[in-house]
C-alpha cells in the first residue's frame, strides 16, 4: 500500500462491486429459492421468468413473482422467504466467482477502497462479507437501504459518495443488464462480466468473460476498453 494510504497511480479511486453473480455465484441460489417458494403454494415458476429478475430490486422481483403466480403472499413476505432460503444456502457454501476474491485481495493490499453495491438486503450481504477478511469492503450499499434500486443510478452514486470519490474515477463490476445500467447511469466506468443472463452492449460498459487474470492495475484500462487480449477474452 502507498505510504499515504491512498491508491497509487494507475489505480481506480474505488471499486464498486455487485454481489450476486459478480462476487459470488449466488444467482442459482435465488432461482432455487423462487422455485421452492412458488411450488410450496402449488403454483409453477420457470427459469426463464427467474432470469428476468436477475439484478432487480427485491421489491420488484417479489411483485413479479406474485403477479405471475398469484401466490397469497405480500411483497415483504416473499422477500423474507427468499432471503432466508438464500442465506441458508450461502451458509453451506459461498461460491466465489472466478478471479473475484483474488482481485478483491489485491485491491485491498493496494489501498483501493471497495464498496459492495447489491440489491440483496443487508442480512444476506453481511453473511457474505463475514466470510471475508475484516475490512475487505469499506462500505455496503444494500437494496433495503436505498430509495431507488438498480437500474436507477442511486446505489452507485451513494457508493462513490461514501468513499468520497468521483464516480468517473471509480470502476464498477457487474454481471447483469440491470446492474450495468445502474452503474453507467451514475457515470461509473463499468466492466460487465455476464454470467446467468447476457448483457447487451451498453454505453459506458466493457465486456470481459471473467475476472481471472485481471489485476488491480488493469481495471482502469479494461474499463476504458483498452484492456489486454487476455483480460478482454478470458484467454
Amino acid at each position: 500500500m502507498p505510504e499515504d494510504g491512498l491508491p497509487g497511480d494507475g489505480l481506480p479511486a474505488g471499486v464498486l462491486w455487485d454481489m450476486d453473480g459478480t462476487l459470488v455465484d449466488t444467482e442459482p441460489y435465488w432461482i432455487v429459492a423462487e422455485h421452492e417458494l412458488v411450488a410450496a403454494h402449488g403454483r409453477e415458476w420457470s427459469d426463464a421468468l427467474a432470469h428476468e429478475l436477475v439484478g432487480n430490486a427485491l421489491e420488484v422481483s417479489a411483485q413479479v413473482i406474485i403477479d405471475h403466480t398469484g401466490i397469497p403472499l405480500t411483497v415483504p413476505q416473499v422477500i423474507d422467504a427468499l432471503l432466508q432460503r438464500v442465506i441458508e444456502q450461502v451458509r453451506v457454501s459461498a461460491p466465489w466467482r472466478p478471479g473475484a476474491r483474488e482481485l478483491l485481495e489485491e485491491l485491498n493490499e493496494s489501498g483501493v477502497p471497495n464498496v459492495l453495491v447489491t440489491m440483496s438486503w443487508r442480512n444476506l450481504a453481511g453473511t457474505i462479507v463475514e466470510s471475508l477478511p475484516p475490512g475487505s469492503f469499506a462500505h455496503l450499499v444494500t437494496g433495503d437501504e436505498v430509495t431507488r434500486g438498480k437500474p436507477h443510478p442511486e446505489p452507485y452514486l451513494l457508493a462513490a459518495r461514501l468513499i468520497g470519490a468521483d464516480p468517473a474515477a471509480c470502476v464498477a463490476l457487474e454481471d447483469s443488464p440491470t446492474g450495468v445500467r445502474s452503474a453507467t447511469a451514475a457515470g461509473v466506468p463499468t466492466i460487465a462480466i455476464p454470467h446467468i443472463v447476457p448483457v447487451p452492449p451498453i454505453a459506458g460498459a466493457v465486456h470481459v468473460s471473467t475476472l481471472e487474470g485481471v489485476g488491480a492495475q488493469d481495471l482502469l484500462a479494461v474499463a476504458a476498453g483498452a484492456g489486454s487480449v487476455r483480460a478482454a477474452s478470458g484467454q
